[in-house]
Protein backbone atom coordinates (compact mmCIF):
# COMPACT_ATOMS: atom_id res chain seq x y z
CA UNK A 1 0.00 0.00 0.00
CA UNK A 2 1.23 3.45 -0.84
CA UNK A 3 0.43 6.77 0.78
CA UNK A 4 -3.27 7.65 1.06
CA UNK A 5 -4.44 11.22 1.59
CA UNK A 6 -7.76 12.69 2.74
CA UNK A 7 -9.25 15.98 3.84
CA UNK A 8 -11.08 16.70 7.08
CA UNK A 9 -12.92 19.88 8.02
CA UNK A 10 -14.64 21.19 11.16
CA UNK A 11 -15.76 24.79 11.75
CA UNK A 12 -12.94 26.78 10.13
CA UNK A 13 -10.24 24.12 10.66
CA UNK A 14 -8.92 22.14 7.68
CA UNK A 15 -6.78 19.01 8.10
CA UNK A 16 -4.89 17.44 5.20
CA UNK A 17 -4.07 13.89 6.30
CA UNK A 18 -1.54 11.47 4.76
CA UNK A 19 -1.58 7.82 5.94
CA UNK A 20 1.15 5.24 5.30
CA UNK A 21 1.69 1.79 6.83
CA UNK A 22 3.92 2.10 9.87
CA UNK A 23 4.23 1.94 13.63
CA UNK A 24 1.49 4.36 14.69
CA UNK A 25 3.38 7.66 14.72
CA UNK A 26 1.14 10.71 14.32
CA UNK A 27 2.78 13.97 13.25
CA UNK A 28 0.79 17.22 13.13
CA UNK A 29 2.40 20.28 11.50
CA UNK A 30 5.84 18.73 11.98
CA UNK A 31 5.30 18.06 15.71
CA UNK A 32 4.31 14.91 17.59
CA UNK A 33 0.60 14.48 18.42
CA UNK A 34 1.27 14.59 22.19
CA UNK A 35 3.19 17.83 21.76
CA UNK A 36 0.63 19.47 19.45
CA UNK A 37 -2.53 18.51 21.39
CA UNK A 38 -1.63 18.89 25.06
CA UNK A 39 -5.05 17.86 26.41
CA UNK A 40 -5.85 14.14 26.74
CA UNK A 41 -9.38 14.69 25.42
CA UNK A 42 -8.09 16.14 22.14
CA UNK A 43 -5.62 13.26 21.67
CA UNK A 44 -8.47 10.84 22.36
CA UNK A 45 -10.62 12.53 19.67
CA UNK A 46 -7.78 12.29 17.14
CA UNK A 47 -7.20 8.57 17.87
CA UNK A 48 -10.87 7.50 17.83
CA UNK A 49 -10.92 6.14 14.24
CA UNK A 50 -8.00 3.82 15.05
CA UNK A 51 -9.67 2.60 18.27
CA UNK A 52 -12.99 1.87 16.56
CA UNK A 53 -11.37 -0.05 13.69
CA UNK A 54 -8.76 -1.75 15.94
CA UNK A 55 -5.87 -0.48 13.80
CA UNK A 56 -3.77 1.20 16.51
CA UNK A 57 -0.08 1.10 15.67
CA UNK A 58 -0.60 -0.02 12.07
CA UNK A 59 -0.48 3.34 10.26
CA UNK A 60 1.72 6.42 10.39
CA UNK A 61 -0.16 9.71 10.05
CA UNK A 62 1.24 13.01 8.82
CA UNK A 63 -1.18 15.93 8.95
CA UNK A 64 -1.15 19.61 8.09
CA UNK A 65 -3.82 21.59 9.95
CA UNK A 66 -4.85 25.19 9.31
CA UNK A 67 -7.37 27.50 10.97
CA UNK A 68 -9.81 27.14 13.81
CA UNK A 69 -9.22 26.35 17.45
CA UNK A 70 -7.74 23.26 19.03
CA UNK A 71 -11.07 21.40 19.38
CA UNK A 72 -12.03 22.06 15.75
CA UNK A 73 -8.57 21.00 14.62
CA UNK A 74 -8.79 17.73 16.56
CA UNK A 75 -12.20 16.94 15.06
CA UNK A 76 -10.99 17.86 11.56
CA UNK A 77 -8.06 15.48 12.08
CA UNK A 78 -10.48 12.74 13.18
CA UNK A 79 -12.57 13.15 10.01
CA UNK A 80 -9.46 13.15 7.82
CA UNK A 81 -8.09 9.98 9.42
CA UNK A 82 -11.48 8.26 9.11
CA UNK A 83 -11.76 9.16 5.42
CA UNK A 84 -8.20 7.98 4.76
CA UNK A 85 -8.89 4.65 6.51
CA UNK A 86 -11.95 4.23 4.27
CA UNK A 87 -9.77 4.65 1.19
CA UNK A 88 -7.34 2.04 2.53
CA UNK A 89 -9.99 -0.70 2.88
CA UNK A 90 -13.65 0.18 2.24
CA UNK A 91 -15.18 -3.21 3.15
CA UNK A 92 -13.36 -3.55 6.46
CA UNK A 93 -13.59 -0.06 7.94
CA UNK A 94 -16.43 1.89 6.32
CA UNK A 95 -19.36 0.33 8.19
CA UNK A 96 -17.74 0.66 11.63
CA UNK A 97 -16.61 4.24 11.02
CA UNK A 98 -20.02 5.21 9.62
CA UNK A 99 -21.91 3.71 12.58
CA UNK A 100 -19.60 5.59 14.96
CA UNK A 101 -20.39 8.82 13.07
CA UNK A 102 -16.81 9.61 12.05
CA UNK A 103 -17.50 9.93 8.31
CA UNK A 104 -20.08 12.71 8.70
CA UNK A 105 -18.85 16.27 8.19
CA UNK A 106 -20.18 18.45 11.02
CA UNK A 107 -21.22 21.49 8.96
CA UNK A 108 -22.14 23.81 11.84
CA UNK A 109 -20.41 27.17 11.47
CA UNK A 110 -20.52 30.34 13.56
CA UNK A 111 -23.29 32.65 12.37
CA UNK A 112 -22.09 36.12 11.42
CA UNK A 113 -22.76 39.18 13.54
CA UNK A 114 -25.45 41.43 12.05
CA UNK A 115 -25.14 45.22 11.88
CA UNK A 116 -26.94 47.24 14.53
CA UNK A 117 -27.00 44.50 17.13
CA UNK A 118 -24.49 43.08 19.61
CA UNK A 119 -24.35 39.51 18.25
CA UNK A 120 -25.76 37.20 15.60
CA UNK A 121 -29.19 36.82 17.23
CA UNK A 122 -28.98 39.02 20.31
CA UNK A 123 -30.67 42.42 20.17
CA UNK A 124 -30.09 45.52 22.25
CA UNK A 125 -32.64 45.96 25.03
CA UNK A 126 -35.90 47.43 23.75
CA UNK A 127 -37.22 50.50 25.53
CA UNK A 128 -40.82 51.49 24.84
CA UNK A 129 -40.40 54.94 26.38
Amino acid sequence: MKQVNALGRRKSAVARVYITPGKGNITVNGRDLNEYFTLDALRYIANQPFEVTATQGQFDVKANIDGGGVKGQAEALRLGIARALCEVDKEAYRSTLKSAGFLTRDSREVERKKPGQPGARRRFQFSKR
